[in-house]
């Protein structure tokens, strides 16, 4: 058997080919970095934790018989996606096992289109959907350039000891990558009580504005004749900042359609977000509006 190469497995390779293969393949290890170093992803008081995305999911979700059963085994569940991600992302850019690595990436695609962004309308503000078209057509120019054996046997020879070892490599490197990016995680800053947010002469009744909120995320206060509220500003479907429309006195999500209605706790009137807004403490101290 010929000896592997990475750089010989992109220099036999069309431009499409390369192209198609850096971009999935560096998602798909960003992906995995990106869950690798985010604090709210294991946290279960997060909105951005794996077990809350899972239930929302399970919710409107085609496969929410299967989702169902993995809400108990969430963060089990999480870590499993995670080192699935990264070590799909590296073994297409090295070339280790690639057609079988397109393969793994393109259902990982088809499980989040089913799941994620299922109801997304219309269907081209979904990533999915395109990222899935992607891998396969990734997969035939694969085959299309490689050699008749590799055509013919697309999964990796188990019982070649060479694929065997590269395999394990991929896997240890997931491993090694995933805690090197846990070890990056920023830890989630405690809530600071007391903060002024703004002079109360200034904010009458029926007004919004956006603010920090005290984790330094973006947040929206609203001022009714009940009192005052605020919400983070971003949106618990995949974390985009969602802004105020006047014209439905709604919460708008920009990247997928999401709407979520500040009078009545933020909850999700359309779109696939799975959870309603986070609440934010605030209240009226004196002449101001300050966090609790």
């Amino acid at each position: 058997m010929a000896r592997f190469s990475i750089a010989d497995s992109w220099r036999t390779q069309s431009t499409g080919t390369r192209v198609l293969r850096l971009m999935l393949g560096g998602t798909w290890l960003y992906g995995g970095l990106q869950k690798a170093s985010d604090a709210k992803f294991f946290d279960k008081a997060s909105t951005g934790y794996i077990g809350a995305q899972i239930t929302g999911y399970a919710k409107n979700s085609p496969l929410s018989f299967i989702l169902k059963h993995m809400i108990e085994h969430a963060t089990q569940v999480g870590w499993l996606i995670l080192l699935g991600e990264l070590a799909v992302g590296i073994a297409v850019l090295s070339g280790v096992a690639l057609q079988a690595a397109i393969i793994a990436g393109a259902s990982i695609s088809t499980i989040l289109w089913l799941s994620v962004t299922w109801h997304v309308y219309p269907y081209f503000l979904g990533s999915d959907t395109a990222y899935l078209v992607m891998w396969i057509a990734l997969f035939f120019l694969v085959r299309k350039e490689a050699g008749v054996k590799a055509r013919k046997n697309p999964i990796p020879n188990l019982t070649d000891r060479r694929e065997v070892v590269q395999m394990l490599g991929v896997g240890v490197t997931a491993v090694i990558a995933a805690l090197a990016a846990g070890g990056l995680k920023k830890s989630i800053p405690a809530p600071k009580a007391g903060t002024k947010i703004v002079d109360l002469s200034a904010f009458p009744v029926g007004s919004n504005m956006q603010f920090t909120a005290p984790d330094g995320g973006p947040a929206y206060l609203f001022r009714t004749k009940a009192g005052v509220f605020a919400y983070s500003a971003t949106c618990t479907h995949q974390g985009c900042t969602v802004g105020y429309n006047p014209s439905g006195n709604t919460l708008d999500c920009p990247c997928h359609g999401g709407k979520f209605d500040p009078a009545n706790g933020g909850a999700v009137l359309a779109g696939p977000p799975p959870a309603p807004l986070a609440s934010i403490k605030v209240a009226i101290q004196g002449n101001s509006i300050v966090t609790v």
